[in-house]
């Protein structure tokens, strides 16, 4: 369970984040909503500890997240930022492989070789594991960083914004990972995501956070906490969740 107690985050004078408190279970796809400038990707920094807060606590798997050590958190949460992408030279295995350094340190075993072997086969990167990943489309990338971060073993993986400039076959193909993923009965991963895209978000999320202005606007499960309402106030805009075909579509109105 990642725990959220009274944070508070200041930058340059001014308040980001603004006394949240809320939890967010072990398993399954959590999305973090909100409307630009509201705080999305510096909580996801912060759960990451990455950001120090003024104020308040992150507790995650029962640490707190900001007196534990690096590599203390490299054991309990892989983090994908949006600045992933430039990696010259570099192949998609040994990308992947990258993933297993909170693990051996620099002295990779067979077991690690193993272990990186079966990550490429489950996000069929096998046969592009010799390509450079400049040479990937925007779409195979984004697959190559996120089985970087799925390899690194962690309880929590925290996504900022996976699905960003993707095409919807992509879309599709990174939530269904992270559906399986989240889902695995052998080995759960708790998913933690900043989307912007709404219909992705009450398609596929189990949990909601979302914030406005640096403030909780609700959080809970997503079929509780989130309505047409609640998102209209979010965003300042009249919106509706309605029923497509089975799926839920978030449109204007």
């Amino acid at each position: 369970m990642i725990e959220v107690e009274n944070l508070t985050l200041a930058r340059g004078g001014a308040a980001v984040l603004r006394d949240l408190t809320f939890r967010i279970p072990a398993r399954g796809i959590t999305a973090v909503i909100g409307p630009n400038g509201a705080g999305k990707s510096t909580l996801l920094h912060t759960l990451a500890g990455l950001m120090r807060p003024d104020a308040g606590s992150v507790t995650i798997a029962g640490t707190d997240i900001h007196r534990a050590r690096e590599d203390e958190r490299a054991l309990i949460l892989s983090l994908l930022t949006q600045s992933a992408g430039t990696v010259p030279r570099l192949n998609v295995r040994d990308l992947v492989g990258f993933g297993r350094w909170p693990h051996h340190r620099g002295r990779p075993t067979q077991a690690d070789a193993r272990l990186t072997d079966e990550v490429l086969e489950r996000f069929d990167l096998t046969d592009l594991g010799g390509r450079e990943v400049e040479e990937l489309s925007g779409g195979q990338k984004q697959r190559a960083f996120l089985a970087m971060a799925y390899a690194q073993a962690t309880p929590w993986m925290l996504l900022d914004e996976p699905l960003a400039a993707l095409d919807p076959k992509y879309t599709r193909d990174i939530m269904e990972r992270l559906r399986a993923i989240a889902s695995d009965p052998d080995d759960p991963r708790g998913v933690v995501l900043v989307l912007h895209d709404l219909s992705i978000a009450a398609d596929h999320a189990d949990w909601c956070v979302a914030l406005k202005d640096g403030r909780l606007h609700c959080a809970g499960p997503w079929r509780d906490s989130m309505t047409s309402d609640r998102l209209s106030a979010l965003y300042d805009t009249p919106l509706r969740m309605v029923s497509v075909e089975g799926r839920t579509v978030v449109m204007d109105t």
